[in-house]
């Protein structure tokens, strides 16, 4: 979520929640609206200790989300080096081919993936380059003992880059569903409702004032980590980003380098074929 946003959606709805405090306060009788302000404030405490409870289990789950789909991405791209390694020690022309995949898989990643992971249209899309990876694997026939054993182990690589890429787009899809946000904006309501009811034409209006703002504040600026912690990909300050997969790709291009394998990559920047 883009701060600058945040601390606008904060200051106007604190600004809104004082202006209607003090409003309240002009037709308010001296003490209040309750007969017996203790009484009303236990019900207030039992009002926002619900909320406060239901949403910090709400943060903490999101939370929860955020760091799967961050070790998500930094398995995946930690696996893709090692696949890379594992490809030198195939059979020469497979190795070649899986090699100039990888490559393109983490382009691909980087280029296409992320960005269709924060607008929101990646979906069940597949990657490509995974598909090339499969058909090419498919085709590999290890003769030597060394070259069956590293065909083991690609095909275990295998499995842990696909899993660890579930991990990231699951996580960057969120968990919040519709009647969760519906649910937490009607306790807001009823919380905020209730405190306008204590508005009290005999106290001070700062002190009144800062009874709205403060409470407000807190809750929406909870409600905005909590939409920050579900989609942890949307950008700004603290989202995920490619990162580890660009390192990645640049290990990969050290080590084929300094190791002087000929790779034909096929495809361009973007991972594009």
């Amino acid at each position: 979520m883009n701060v600058l946003w945040g601390v606008v959606v904060l200051a106007v709805a604190s600004a809104t929640a004082i202006g209607a405090m003090l409003l309240c306060r002009r037709r308010a009788p001296d003490g209040g609206y309750f007969a017996d302000g203790d009484r009303a404030a236990g019900v207030f405490g039992v009002l926002a200790t619900g909320f406060s409870v239901l949403l910090g289990f709400l943060i903490f789950l999101s939370f929860e989300s955020f760091d799967a789909s961050r070790s998500g991405a930094e398995d995946e791209a930690m696996t893709l080096v090692q696949q890379v390694e594992t490809a030198q020690l195939l059979p020469p022309a497979e190795g070649a081919e899986l090699t100039g995949s990888l490559i393109c898989y983490g382009r691909w990643v980087v280029f296409e993936e992320w960005p269709a992971m924060e607008d929101g249209s990646l979906g069940d899309a597949l990657n490509p380059w995974g598909v090339e990876l499969f058909r090419i694997t498919e085709r590999t026939e290890p003769e030597s003992a060394s070259e069956q054993a590293a065909f083991g182990k690609w095909l275990d690589q295998t499995t842990d880059r696909e899993t660890a890429r579930q991990d990231r787009i699951h996580g960057a899809a969120g968990v919040m569903p519709a009647p969760l946000w519906i649910a937490l904006f009607f306790i807001s309501g009823v919380v905020v409702i209730y405190l306008l009811a204590f508005a009290d034409s005999g106290e001070r209006a700062a002190i009144q004032a800062l009874y709205a703002g403060s409470v407000v504040s807190v809750i929406v600026a909870m409600l905005l980590l909590l939409a920050f912690l579900d989609n942890p990909v949307s950008g700004g300050i603290g989202g995920l980003e490619p990162k580890a997969m660009e390192r990645a790709l640049i290990l990969i291009d050290e080590s084929v380098e300094a190791s002087g394998t000929s790779v034909v990559l096929p495809c361009d920047e973007s991972g594009r074929p």
